[in-house]
Parts: C-alpha cells; sequence; structure tokens
C-alpha cells in the first residue's frame, strides 16, 4: 500500500527531529542510569520507524558493562538470528540486512554496528514492514545509533570528569583533551546534519549556543543571545507563537516548535527547535535542546536525491553489463591490419566523435567500441549497450528513449531510456542498420540537437551521450533501397572504422587459438600443454566465414571434448566450402548480399531447415531469430527446402 506523501514526510521529520535531540543533549543524560540511555534510544527507534522490534547495545571501551535494552515483541521470532550477531561482537564490521527471520508472518531485519567492528555495540531492528529497511531507515537508524554511542559516552566522560576533580591536575587535563576532541566531533556532526545545540537558564535568562546555532541564525559568535535577539529573528508572522510559547515555558516539560526565520538579505528560513525541561542541583530549570535548519537540510535530501537518481541510473547500465556476457575481453593480435584499427581507436577515443563501425558479423565490432569508450574521457561513466536488431520495432523507440505511464498498453509506469541511462557516458548502438524508419528520425534528432522526448512524453530531455554505432549490412546500399536514411548516415560516419575480418588476420590466428585454449580450460579445469601440429595447420588455412565469434566457438567445443594435454579439433566441425571471390565486374553490394545469402544456406542445411532454438541457424551464425527470419525473407531463401523429408 502507498504511503501519503505528507504522511511520510511528517513521520521523516519526527524521527529526525528525535534522532537530533539525541544527538545533541548529551548532558540531559548526566547523572541518570546508564540503562535509561539505552532505554531513550530504544523507544525513539521503535516509535519513529514503527518497527515491531528494537534492540540496542550500548559498550563502554573502558571495560565497563554493557547497557541493552529491547523493545517489541518478535524478540522470540529469532533468538538464534541475534545470539548470533551479539557473538559476533569485535568482528562484525559492517551492517547486515536479513530479508526473512522466518515465523508465521514476513519479518524483515537489520543489525547496524556502532564503532569500528562493533566495539560500542549495535542496533538490531525488525519490522513487518515489506519495504523494510529502506535507505532512510538505514540512514536514521545508523545516524541514531552513532550519535546516540557519542551521547552515552560524552554523558560517562562528565561523570569521571565530576568523580576526579579531586584527583591529581594531570588527570583532569586528560579528561578536558578528550572532552575537547568529543566537542570538536559533535561541532563537525552539527556542522554536517545542520544542527546546532542550544540551552536557557529559565530564572536568570541566560541562553548559550552552539557554533552551527549562531550560523543557523545568521548572528556573529562574539554576540551575546538573548530572548530578544531570537524574537527580533523570527519572521513577524510567526511572533506572537513564539512569544506565547517562551512566556509559558515553565509549565512545560518539552518545548517543541517550527518557525521562519526572516534573515538580514530578505530570504526565509525554517527552523525546528526541540528542548527537554532540567533541574539543577539547586532545583533552577534549565531547557537543553537543539535547532534544526529545516530549510538547509531540505536542501541537502534534495542533492541526495539527485545523486541517488543518477547512481540509480549507472547501477542499472552496469548490472545489465556485468550480466551481459561478452565476446572476449581483450583486442588480441599484432597484424598490419589490426594494428592500423588500433592506431585509429588512439586517434578517436579522446573526443567526443560519432563513431560507424563496419563489418562482418563476428569481427569483434563491440570490443572496438568497449576500447573506444575505455580511452575516452568518459571512461568513468557507463557504457551502454543496445541491439537495434534484438528488439521488435514496436518497441525499439521506448528502449531508446524510455516512456511515461500509460504511454502505450502495458506501460504500467514511466521507464527510463539506454539514452538516459548512459547520461554523461557512451551508448553503443549495435546492428544500426536494423533500426526502423520511424525511430531514425527520433535518432536524427538526439545526434542533431542533443535532445529528445520520452515515447508519450511532451519534456524536452537533453542528451550528453556519446554514439557509437555499428552494423555489418551494406548501409550504401540500403540507402539505395530506400531503407536508411542518408542524413543518419553522414550524421554517424563522422569517424568510420572497419572492423577486418579473420581471414585477413592470418598472422593473428595463432595468438587468438592460445588465447582462446587457455581461457576455456581454465574455465572446465583441464590443463593443455600443447597444440596438435595438424590441428593448427587446418585452423590457419581455414577462411572462418563467421569469423572470431566462430573460432571462439570451436574452440570451446574442443575443449569439451578434450580428454588429453594436447589440443585438437575435429575437422568436420570446419566447413571447407571455399570463399568465393568476387567476378570482375560485379559490384562490391552484390558481392556481399551473395556471400551473406551463402553463409545462411549453410547455416539452414545444418540446422536442417531449423531458424530459431539452441541447433537453429541462427544460434549457428550468432544472430537473433527475428533478424535471420527478415533476412530470408529479403534473400528470397526457401527454407523449407532444408527440412528434412
Amino acid at each position: 500500500m502507498l504511503r501519503d506523501p505528507d504522511a511520510e514526510i511528517l513521520r521523516l521529520r519526527a524521527a529526525l527531529r528525535d534522532l537530533v535531540a539525541l544527538s545533541t543533549i548529551p548532558a540531559a543524560w548526566v547523572g541518570r542510569e546508564p540503562s535509561a540511555i539505552a532505554a531513550d534510544l530504544a523507544d525513539v527507534l521503535a516509535g519513529s520507524l514503527y518497527l515491531d522490534f528494537a534492540f540496542v547495545r550500548l559498550c563502554d571501551p573502558r571495560g565497563g558493562a554493557p547497557i541493552e535494552m529491547t523493545r517489541g515483541n518478535a524478540w522470540k521470532a529469532f533468538p538464534e538470528w541475534l545470539q548470533r550477531h551479539l557473538a559476533a561482537v569485535g568482528q562484525l564490521s559492517r551492517k547486515e540486512i536479513v530479508p526473512d527471520l522466518g515465523g508465521a508472518e514476513p519479518l524483515r531485519g537489520i543489525v547496524i554496528p556502532i564503532g569500528i567492528n562493533a566495539e560500542g555495540g549495535l542496533v538490531a531492528a525488525a519490522s513487518h514492514r515489506t519495504d523494510f529497511p529502506t535507505e532512510i531507515d538505514q540512514l536514521l537508524l545508523s545516524v541514531a545509533a552513532n550519535h546516540a554511542a557519542t551521547a552515552f559516552q560524552s554523558a560517562r566522560l562528565e561523570q569521571e570528569l565530576r568523580q576526579a576533580r579531586t584527583e591529581l591536575e594531570i588527570k583532569v587535563a586528560e579528561r578536558t583533551a578528550e572532552l575537547r576532541r568529543a566537542a570538536t566531533y559533535l561541532a563537525e556532526a552539527q556542522r554536517l546534519s545542520h544542527t546546532g545545540s542550544l540551552g536557557w537558564r529559565v530564572s536568570s535568562g541566560e541562553i548559550f549556543w552552539s557554533e552551527e546555532t549562531f550560523r543557523i541564525f545568521d548572528c556573529d559568535p562574539a554576540t551575546k543571545p538573548t530572548v530578544e535577539l531570537v524574537l527580533q529573528r523570527v519572521h513577524p508572522e510567526d511572533k506572537a507563537l513564539v512569544q506565547k510559547i517562551w512566556d509559558r515555558a515553565s509549565d512545560r516539560k518539552n518545548l517543541d516548535l517550527e518557525h521562519r526565520l526572516l534573515m538580514s538579505d530578505g530570504s526565509v528560513k525554517y527552523v525546528h527547535v526541540v528542548a527537554h525541561a532540567l533541574r539543577d542541583e539547586s532545583g533552577n530549570l534549565e531547557f537543553v535542546g537543539s535547532v534544526m535548519d529545516v530549510t538547509a537540510t531540505k536542501r541537502a535530501f534534495q542533492e541526495i536525491q539527485v545523486l541517488k537518481d543518477q547512481l540509480y541510473k549507472e547501477n542499472l547500465a552496469l548490472k545489465e553489463e556485468i550480466d551481459r556476457s561478452s565476446m572476449f575481453e581483450e583486442i588480441v593480435g599484432a597484424s598490419p591490419v589490426l594494428q592500423d584499427v588500433l592506431a585509429r581507436i588512439a586517434k578517436v577515443a579522446p573526443t567526443d566523435s560519432t563513431v560507424l563501425i563496419t563489418g562482418e558479423t563476428g569481427t569483434g565490432k563491440e570490443l572496438i567500441a568497449r576500447a573506444i569508450h575505455k580511452r575516452s574521457p568518459r571512461s568513468s561513466r557507463a557504457f551502454v549497450n543496445v541491439n537495434c536488431a534484438a528488439t521488435p520495432p514496436s518497441l525499439i523507440a521506448s528502449e531508446l528513449f524510455g516512456h511515461e505511464k500509460g504511454a502505450f498498453t502495458g506501460a504500467l509506469q514511466r521507464r527510463l531510456g539506454r539514452f538516459e541511462l548512459a547520461e554523461g557516458g557512451t551508448i553503443f548502438l549495435d546492428e544500426i542498420g536494423e533500426l526502423p524508419a520511424e525511430t531514425q528520425i527520433a535518432l536524427l534528432r538526439v545526434l542533431q540537437e542533443r535532445e529528445f522526448e520520452r515515447v508519450g512524453g511532451t519534456h524536452t530531455i537533453r542528451a550528453d551521450v556519446r554514439v557509437i554505432a555499428a552494423t555489418n549490412r551494406d548501409l550504401n546500399a540500403a540507402m539505395a533501397a530506400g531503407t536508411f536514411r542518408r542524413d543518419l548516415y553522414y550524421r554517424l560516419n563522422v569517424f568510420p572504422i572497419e572492423s577486418p575480418p579473420l581471414r585477413e588476420r592470418q598472422d593473428d590466428i595463432f595468438l587468438l587459438v592460445e588465447y582462446f585454449i587457455d581461457r576455456y580450460a581454465s574455465k572446465a579445469g583441464k590443463k593443455i600443454r600443447d597444440i596438435n601440429k595438424k590441428t593448427l595447420e587446418l585452423l590457419q588455412s581455414y577462411s572462418w566465414p563467421g569469423n572470431i565469434r566462430e573460432l571462439q566457438n570451436v574452440i570451446e567445443r574442443s575443449i569439451i571434448v578434450c580428454e588429453t594435454e594436447t589440443f585438437s579439433v575435429d575437422e568436420a566441425w570446419l566447413s571447407r566450402e571455399p570463399v568465393r571471390t568476387r567476378p570482375i565486374g560485379q559490384p562490391l553490394s552484390e558481392q556481399l548480399v551473395t556471400h551473406e545469402k551463402d553463409m545462411i544456406e549453410a547455416a539452414l542445411a545444418e540446422a536442417r531447415g531449423r531458424v530459431s532454438g539452441p541447433s537453429g541457424a541462427a544460434a549457428k551464425l550468432g544472430i537473433p531469430p527475428s533478424t535471420l527470419d527478415s533476412k530470408i525473407r529479403s534473400l528470397k531463401i526457401s527454407k523449407h527446402r532444408f527440412k528434412p523429408l
């Protein structure tokens, strides 16, 4: 069930208020039993975060007995879970989320250590909420745990100082130095959280502010804070409320108010003040508490949200890249034709120029694109891969540019497109020749104007993305046939790179064979010490119509069946059909079409007319079944004649 946003904001404010109060009023615990401090923290956590169970352990690094406090009725559901973490104190170095604690009803838990290896204790929490613990829950639990531990230690430190007044002066000096370090830490924590400390002695009217409180009220630290100074800063519309609360403070146990400040530059700042009533040894009333700069806190959360959104986009793209098995990890070879390609990569990589990579299927076009990205100034950002042929034409626009909720049937929520995921990085558009005509227009706009709109949206989104495209098609022939836009071609073809076929890299075959043998033998747990001489001659004389991808598959298959330490390949796995040369006068585009048709017919014959599936022609050629079906229709190939009678 979705929560009401206004109610959620109020809940967050209340939680932040209570946690800040705990972190900024250690004096409130001076003289109290140590268990009361842990009880305060357990109560705040259970009440503010709506927990079904809260457990607090605060440890004294000086060797005192740890203080433990439990809230909630869920203890019996998971004693072993918590006991395991309690036994690991001294080794627990980071938080741990437990998605299922067992029991009749779903229960989720989290353990957060306090200090290094939980030397300060730990906080454990559990809830029946299905989204527990959210990032905000984890943040608040961590802040509460560490700040309360600081307050706990400060309170004990204060007790020690009172007892040490009759001891040697050197011991007093040492404790004073510790307090100063603690005060410095607390001041830094207050600055980062936009929260300051304050105190008010009702009988004398004296007011005490921390350095951060002076900053919040925009006052010189040399100025003496007074009630009049506070009212001077309060917004005119809120002065009556603040004055009323001040006048009746002696009748209150706590102060809790939110009001506005009118700053000297005319800006308005919202602040939230929380204070607790105390009595000194003479019975005089004092208030000790905190003031939060709500405006600055909201701004900080907004900035955090922007960073979270960007991290979400990049992590999503990164996850897809991790899940996707790449063709191979390194460019292997030293042939002159490959060295020419590497030289072009080195020249274009430092720029933001658009690159068009052409070449036969299986030659490693994606690898070239990755090499360009890794050597570019964008290497620290996402590399997003899109196969334009693997996505149905009706969905490719949504895949690239995203869509709004309700943009089409099945669009149940807004979806970010690949261009948004690649923001600041590189997008690789593989099989660009398969892009539908209407999507070509949208891509042309991105290349020209650096902007786009989500499907079903009206908001223009700027695109800071480098585009690298690749194709194994003859785009000149496609333009002549009217299936590919000329203006898009010239926008893509800023810096062309041709990926050479393996038959033109004969000098690299031995290096590639060694590389793939080492790779797949390690995965299979086998040791290959040498290569059969006849096998090496066979591999070097073969034309490799499927290029590096075919070589990779042959090596992997041979490693699987190999039962000795000598590598060999079954000659029957290699098609011995000679590579057809282009007849004199035949255009290159026609020769490529003929060669493509021969490859498809050979794959169909081997697959007995089957297109899809693990043993289908599409798998043998390394292309999606939908792409192969399209090519079969365009080349007018009858796949039925390859099926057995």
